[in-house]
């Protein structure tokens, strides 16, 4: 008989991205990086009379505030790490961010349609010189913040280890190529990047068309090419919609691993009768699982079984004995 401190029995529930610090500090980065540029188009605009650069600097506040919640959420998460209240920690306050930064996107691709579809009826004179100069300075803060955001992508590293009826374990990074890893993905900092590149691509599309309308004449290809603008940031708001309200409903986190999972807990007489699988941050999963059998192992053997997974956090297993 092994005896245990209570420190053994017990664990945290920090299930934060293995880069949430480094994100968080770039998401700050470019937060500060829009909002003085927009605050510089407004003060210029107002003092040179620029209706392109006021338009272009309030715009850019919209993308300031969503940028703004992404950063607080980084913020929130750490900061709440250890408060109990969140029973699976705070890892999942950035995806709640990123469904809020996904709305705004959408709201901002209606209206980019609304001001389009106005145009096409109602041309307005454009200062042609003046509109691509600002289109260009803005596609350079783009390419800056996307700089700084790219290349993050989280991999996890938490580990603690028990060995009650309701066993908890956290597992290594090991390898393993038979499930896929979407999971791992920061959807927060993935929501900060796409309201950069949705920038970016306006001011991309925005320069092509205002060059084509002051060398053809052809007014409408402005707000034609506005209108194409909106339907693609209106998709990837979608697709970040789509990603993290699944999150948020604790949609099963990795079909592929869960069938790996199975495969694993059936040996001989065991049976997995009842198996749910979902995500609580970037790079964890937790999984609760019930095993049946003939003839019942303690937890730590089926726990075992796991133990090669990589982003199982949260593990639970209930065994029952199979009665005849």
């Amino acid at each position: 008989m092994h005896s245990h401190s209570i420190e053994q029995w017990t664990h945290d529930h920090a299930f934060l991205g293995q880069k949430h610090d480094e994100n968080e500090r770039r998401t700050w980065f470019v937060v500060v990086l829009t909002l003085v540029m927009m605050v510089g188009e407004i003060v210029a605009g107002s003092l040179f009379g620029s209706m392109a650069l006021l338009a272009d600097g309030w715009h850019m506040g919209t993308h300031a505030a969503a940028l703004g919640i992404a950063a607080f959420a980084y913020r929130f998460a750490r900061r709440h790490l250890g408060n109990a209240h969140f029973t699976f920690g705070t890892g999942k306050f950035g995806d709640l961010a990123a469904f809020a930064s996904a709305i705004i996107l959408g709201l901002i691709a209606v209206e980019i349609a609304y001001e389009s579809v106005l145009r096409l009826i109602n041309p307005v004179p454009i200062v042609y010189g003046e509109a691509i100069a600002v289109a260009v300075l803005g596609l350079c803060v783009n390419l800056a913040s996307a700089w700084l955001l790219q290349g993050s992508h989280d991999h996890h590293h938490h580990g603690h280890d028990h060995g009650h009826s309701h066993a908890h374990d956290a597992h290594g990074d090991h390898d393993h190529d038979h499930h896929g890893h979407h999971h791992h993905h920061d959807n927060n900092l993935r929501a900060a990047y796409v309201h950069v590149m949705a920038d970016a691509a306006t001011s991309v599309l925005a320069i092509a068309a205002l060059a084509v309308a002051m060398y053809s004449g052809w007014v409408w290809a402005d707000p034609a090419v506005g209108l194409i603008g909106s339907v693609v940031i209106a998709s990837w708001a979608f697709g970040l919609i789509k990603t993290s309200g699944a999150v948020l409903l604790d949609v099963r986190a990795d079909e592929k691993l869960e069938r790996v999972i199975r495969a694993r807990m059936e040996v001989g007489d065991d049976r997995v009768t009842d198996l749910h699988l979902w995500q609580v941050g970037p790079g964890h999963c937790a999984v609760l699982l019930s095993v049946v059998s003939d003839k019942p192992k303690q937890p730590a053997v089926y726990k075992q079984r796991l133990a090669e997974l990589k982003g199982l956090s949260h593990v639970t297993v209930e065994v029952e004995t199979c009665l005849h």
